[in-house]
């Protein structure tokens, strides 16, 4: 069944290609997401007046990953090979389990999640989100230098950001481990636009999580953090840490995380501390 209806999704999605080049632009794509909705059961209560942003945050998965650079297509062979579909296509199945749905993307459940974290942080009820308004997200533990980043780098519309943005901000922040999801945020961090984190860099984003969490515990010196840092990433060139240094490593996502984000960093720090209570409650 499930071949027969990927062989059918092969020939389906061929139809959206407007200019025949083997590509689907972003109209293109949401037109087949909205035109194959009816068929899949999973999201049979979705609202009329809430499809439109569900095929938008469908969508943006598709471009957050398979357009890099940002191009404004994807290449149908990248769709088919990525794997979305089948995660698009177990929302045909009634068996689906609410533990499945919570984790794909593309369920109801999920996208209802994203868009109401969006409206919950949009407290003037403008549709689009300040710094201010930003800051809250996951529970007020990101820094504020990290943020002023964000709104310096990510598409904004006079100064605040829109759904769309946002979504590939979620989509970076919870999908930390991904290739795509490092190159986003290691360009937020790299102040100079040089493709690179110097010691200057990682200190700037380090006094912030320092100033934070000052008062709560000791901290550790910069020096220390920043010895870690190039230790776990083992940069080609030890004076600085580049893109490719982090994907090599795959160190990224701890390297991004404790710069930018006051609870990875106490984590990381507690780590050996959290794995001893975690050995503890297991024995017990």
């Amino acid at each position: 069944m499930k071949t027969i209806w990927l062989q059918q999704t092969r020939i389906g999605i061929s139809l959206y290609d407007m200019t025949g080049e083997g590509y689907l632009r972003e109209s293109d794509l949401e037109n087949y997401i909205t035109e194959l909705i009816p068929s899949l059961c999973k999201l049979s209560s979705i609202d009329k007046a809430f499809q439109t942003f569900y095929v938008c945050t469908a969508t943006r998965k598709f471009f957050f990953f398979l357009d890099p650079l940002r191009a404004g297509r994807v290449r149908i062979s990248d769709i088919l090979a990525s794997g979305f579909l089948d995660a698009m296509l177990e929302l045909r199945e009634a068996s689906t389990t609410e533990e499945q749905l919570q984790a794909n993307w593309f369920s109801h459940q999920s996208a209802m999640r994203v868009y109401g974290s969006y409206l919950q942080l949009d407290e003037d009820r403008n549709g689009m989100l300040s710094r201010q308004e930003l800051s809250r997200f996951s529970n007020e533990t990101l820094t504020d230098v990290f943020l002023d980043r964000v709104f310096q780098e990510c598409l904004t519309y006079e100064g605040e950001m829109d759904y769309k943005t946002y979504l590939d901000f979620v989509l970076a922040m919870e999908n930390k481990h991904e290739p795509q999801a490092i190159t986003y945020l290691f360009r937020i961090l790299d102040l100079g636009g040089q493709g690179r984190l110097c010691s200057g860099t990682l200190q700037y984003f380090f006094r912030a999580v320092e100033q934070r969490l000052r008062s709560d515990q000791d901290i550790p010196r910069f020096e220390d953090v920043r010895n870690e840092i190039f230790d776990m990433v083992k940069p080609a060139n030890p004076d600085f840490i580049t893109l490719d240094d982090l994907l090599r490593s795959r160190k990224g996502d701890t390297v991004i995380s404790i710069l930018i984000d006051l609870q990875a960093f106490w984590m990381y720090e507690n780590r050996e501390a959290l794995v001893v209570d975690m050995n503890d409650e297991a024995a017990i």
